[in-house]
């Protein structure tokens, strides 16, 4: 996989999960555990989009 293919991949995992951010702030009865390993998932896919992004350039 190519490191371009791999940032692709990584934006479209980082959307899934901005979803179930979303849902999961706009639900009411959802865990603030769940939606705090939403954002750590997040984070951690953002910090190695950008990792990527600076050994391209």
């Amino acid at each position: 996989m190519t490191i371009q293919a791999h940032l692709e991949s990584l934006e479209k995992k980082h959307g899934v999960l901005e979803e179930q951010l979303h849902h999961a702030l706009t639900s009411p009865s959802m865990d603030d555990t769940l939606i705090a390993d939403i954002k750590r998932r997040k984070l951690r896919l953002k910090d190695e989009m950008e990792r990527l992004r600076a050994t391209t350039h």
